[in-house]
């Protein structure tokens, strides 16, 4: 069996067997990948909490021809960011970026640029006032990296340039659509105020380093919120988590 490095982004990890883990990371030559921990779970383990959820490692691998399962012998610990794990708020906007990756990547297909735009987003989290929206501007982002850049220049079912009425945003159709088209749609489509869709045609055209420097609030977020989080699940072929989901079951 060959021998692999790469470095990596923990996305989740699980339990298996009696002993081992079995962890979904991006790798950053290899892309979303799965391997298995021998033995990660036994109170002397050799690899303590490198394996933890949003970690940034060093991993040595070992690939079995035929197999998409790597074995895990080695980890060194680049940047833990222990520090978004011990804040609840922290934690649900890493655990959404992460759950996106996951999610929305295929496996074994690496993206550089995905994985420094990851590693980036992560970090930010440390200054930001705002996690939530913070992993709002990531998940666009995200979108228009993976090649689901959402269409906002035009109605996406049918061409037309010129929409009468409010702008619908459709989730099934990745983007904007007129009233004719939204009536067509097996997904309710959400309602964009002008403010709304100047927000987010502006967010998929400009730079992602310039991204950050966009600021929603209420109606406007609530809108675009709910037309990425549409999107999202389409494009994921699930409903993830909320990003406050740790937040919301503390509360219960």
């Amino acid at each position: 069996m060959p021998l692999v490095k790469s470095t990596a982004i923990v996305l989740r990890s699980r339990k298996w067997g009696d002993a081992d883990r079995i962890v979904t990371c991006y790798a950053r030559s290899l892309g979303k990948i799965r391997g298995v921990a021998r033995g990660a779970r036994r109170q002397k383990s050799r690899f303590g909490a490198a394996l933890e959820p949003f970690t940034v490692c060093r991993l040595d691998l070992f690939e079995k021809p035929g197999d998409s399962l790597f074995r895990i012998s080695h980890v060194d610990v680049t940047t833990s960011f222990q520090s978004l794990r011990e804040d609840l708020g922290l934690m649900d906007s890493a655990a959404r970026m992460v759950n996106v990756v996951a999610a929305i990547t295929p496996d074994g297909d690496p993206d550089p640029l995905l994985f420094d735009t990851l590693e980036r987003g992560l970090s930010s989290l440390h200054q930001s006032k705002d996690p939530a929206y913070t992993a709002l501007l990531f998940q666009i982002r995200l979108l228009g990296l993976t090649g689901f850049r959402p269409q906002t220049d035009h109605c996406v079912a049918c061409g037309k340039v010129q929409l009468t009425g409010g702008p619908q945003f459709s989730p099934v159709a990745g983007g904007l659509v007129c009233l004719v088209c939204a009536a067509r749609q097996r997904v309710r489509c959400v309602p964009l105020s002008l403010g709304s869709l100047a927000f987010l045609q502006q967010a998929v055209r400009l730079a992602p380093e310039l991204v950050t420097r966009l600021r929603a609030s209420g109606q406007v977020r609530s809108e675009i919120e709910a037309a990425i989080e549409g999107y999202v699940t389409v494009v994921a072929g699930k409903r993830l988590p909320p990003v406050d989901f740790l937040s919301s079951a503390r509360s219960v």
